[in-house]
């Protein structure tokens, strides 16, 4: 261990998270992400209210049905950022500097390599996975224009996520989410004079969702380089550090598969809906987009459990990983509940912002119900996931997530949905495998932390 560890970034933005009362920390500390999460949805809500409104339906729908092939392609990259979270937030939770600043600068030079490889692979295949997604004649080109230009902008989108993983880990939430409110304003501004002014429709949507990314990217990374302490970004010390490497790997790639796992299932759910055509195609993403807030309510408190847990682990401190769990879920089920319910008796003047279309907001309207009164239960599985993760297995959550999500959908869309070709059959296949993804991951936690236990000495068992 190395001592004389200096304060884990800046110390206005920071909160220790091995000290306190755990529910208002873990709220002090997921509130900044969960508006962060927010403000990222905004970037997408704008692209989809603007093409909306004023390039019509095919275009909407176009934006709407490249969603989920998005989502499945940079989550397996996307994955490794939580390897960067849960290593810096245990080794600065065991005060050890040099291992913190090895993964820091692992972290940011896989980033780039990474968003870059993974933007030539989804642009050249863009077209054959939206052909292969059955998307309508009438909306492909415009999909894949816009998928297209979204993955060049990829490497910017990776470099925020991973420098923003840094900061979080160490507890500072505030900063990336004053970084994403410049660039939400930056990219509510630029659809309006791209696809109002310049007329570029869905073209237009993705350029300035790329630039805004640019600006959240450039801010993320200068305040790594001015940071103080062991997170400090050197530029000449980019390298990568093989064992850092392995590590990030071994706990981001299942996370990164469990993600894709979940977005492989939407596309396959994806699929199903393309055969509605594009009224429902567009109704479904507009519902979407409004759900969405609500999942990412409930999601800050996965992150904020890994979070919590990984320092605690490091601090060795049992008993506050145990109490940050009980925190996490305690919120999932006050935000995911309230906010599920206000969208759905809402949902019509919600999604009124993405379509004036009846026909649209009557899909949407039936969606919601369905997906979002209940989403409680996937935000409750998730945090189970991030403790699962905070504590050391990947691997597990991510076969049970292989199981739950994709398995059991794509069976529920060969059996039941094929029995009752409806979309509200269809979308009942989300409530039901996460309340089962939940039980199962619950009980490999129940299975799994007695032997963690044993780690630990009386005194540490002992320790608040």
């Amino acid at each position: 261990m190395v001592h004389g560890f200096k304060h884990r970034g800046h110390p206005l933005y920071t909160i220790d998270m091995t000290e306190g009362p755990l529910l208002t920390t873990v709220l002090q500390y997921a509130v900044p992400m969960m508006l962060s999460g927010i403000l990222q949805l905004v970037f997408n809500a704008a692209d989809t209210i603007v093409v909306g409104r004023f390039s019509g339906n095919q275009a909407l729908a176009a934006v709407g049905s490249v969603g989920s092939l998005n989502n499945m392609i940079i989550s397996l990259f996307i994955g490794f950022s939580v390897g960067v979270n849960v290593l810096v937030a245990r080794y600065s939770g065991a005060r050890m500097n040099r291992e913190v600043s090895d993964t820091v600068h692992t972290a940011v030079l896989l980033s780039v390599v990474g968003g870059l490889l993974l933007g030539v692979v989804g642009f050249i295949a863009a077209r054959p996975l939206l052909l292969l997604m059955g998307s309508p004649d009438d909306v492909i080109d415009l999909a894949v224009l816009y998928i297209r230009i979204i993955f060049i902008g990829l490497p910017v989108q990776m470099l925020y996520n991973f420098c923003a993983a840094v900061l979080r880990a160490v507890g500072d939430t505030r900063r990336p989410l004053y970084f994403l409110t410049v660039a939400g304003v930056i990219n509510a501004g630029l659809n309006l004079i791209f696809v109002i002014a310049f007329r570029m429709s869905v073209a237009g949507v993705a350029l300035a969702t790329i630039i805004s990314q640019l600006v959240a990217a450039v801010l993320v990374t200068r305040s790594l380089t001015e940071s103080e302490g062991a997170i400090r970004l050197t530029p000449g010390k980019l390298r990568v550090n093989p064992d850092i490497l392995r590590q990030i790997i071994t706990i981001g790639l299942p996370a990164g598969i469990q993600s894709s796992v979940f977005s492989l299932s939407n596309v396959v759910i994806q699929s199903s809906v393309n055969s509605f055509g594009s009224t429902v195609i567009a109704g479904n993403a507009a519902a979407s987009n409004v759900g969405n807030f609500v999942y990412q309510a409930m999601n800050t408190f996965q992150q904020a459990v890994t979070s919590f847990a990984g320092q605690n682990m490091g601090a060795r401190k049992p008993k506050r990983v145990i109490g940050s769990l009980k925190a996490c879920q305690f919120w999932t089920v006050v935000f995911g509940v309230i906010l599920g319910l206000l969208s759905c008796v809402f949902a019509r003047p919600l999604l009124s912002l993405f379509s004036t279309d009846d026909a649209v907001i009557r899909v949407g309207i039936e969606r919601m119900w369905v997906v979002c009164a209940p989403y409680f239960l996937c935000g409750i599985m998730d945090v189970m996931t991030g403790v699962l993760r905070g504590i050391g297995y990947s691997l597990l959550p991510m076969i049970v997530s292989l199981m739950g999500a994709c398995v059991f959908r794509i069976i529920w869309v060969m059996t039941v949905f094929a029995a009752d070709h409806t979309m509200r059959c269809l979308m009942l296949s989300y409530p039901v495998s996460w309340a089962l993804t939940f039980s199962v991951h619950t009980l490999i936690f129940c299975i799994l932390w007695p032997k963690i236990r044993r780690q630990f000495t009386p005194e540490e068992l002992a320790r608040e």
